[in-house]
């Protein structure tokens, strides 16, 4: 992307851009990288500033490990989204690590982290933004953790399969059976056993080369009453 077009995007992203200086602007555009990554890519590891990443197109899973290689996958970002929690040297306060995962080919805009904290220190707008962004997403990580808490696994898995062809506009959701058990935070054998009753109530069908199409969306909707 060049000069004209990181402007114009950047006036749309970030409210306070009118009350940067010249400098702070030419900083941002100057620090700011489009960087193609590979579906699989990590992007960050949660031990660096990686900088904030705005996605243009593509997605991308944030996502916390445990100590055991367990991964909860937090909330995943869209064409449109902007990853705040990227860049670590931005938002201090926030104490735990934080993986990115490239879902998809994606196309991104990654702004240096150190720009972004620079300016947040002389301009409260950018801290207040940056704050904002990241709390506005903690909404999506207490559904989360509610799930995993309170719900049965056969009512967030008729969830996880109805957020996902409302997504995509259709009735298949093409997701092996690993990738599932990762966005869910379990294990992949338990999501393929309730896949398999699934089916055997008439609810999906599924297989490996045509993924999981749903059959049933009013008995599934059922499940979560």
């Amino acid at each position: 992307m060049d000069e004209r077009e990181l402007t114009e995007l950047f006036k749309k992203t970030f409210p306070f851009w009118d009350k940067m200086n010249e400098d702070d602007r030419q900083t941002f555009i100057r620090t700011s990288h489009h960087v193609h990554f590979e579906k699989g890519t990590n992007i960050h590891d949660g031990n660096e500033c990686t900088g904030v990443i705005l996605i243009n197109s593509g997605s991308l899973r944030l996502y916390m490990l445990s100590e055991d290689g367990k991964e909860i996958t937090l909330y995943r970002l869209f064409p449109g989204d902007m990853c705040i929690l990227s860049a670590s040297c931005v938002l201090k306060t926030i104490t735990f690590d934080v993986f990115v995962d490239s879902e998809e080919n994606s196309e991104c805009v990654v702004i240096g982290g150190c720009a972004y904290e620079e300016l947040s220190r002389r301009l409260p707008e950018a801290k207040i933004f940056a704050l904002e962004t990241a709390v506005s997403r903690f909404s999506d990580v207490m559904w989360v953790i509610q799930q995993i808490l309170f719900m049965s696994l056969d009512k967030r898995l008729a969830i996880f399969l109805l957020d996902e062809v409302s997504k995509n506009g259709s009735d298949t959701v093409r997701l092996t059976h690993e990738q599932i058990a990762k966005y869910m935070g379990t294990a992949r054998e338990v999501v393929s056993r309730m896949l398999k009753y699934f089916a055997g109530e008439g609810i999906i069908t599924a297989s490996r080369s045509e993924g999981i199409k749903i059959l049933d969306k009013k008995r599934l909707r059922a499940l979560l009453s």
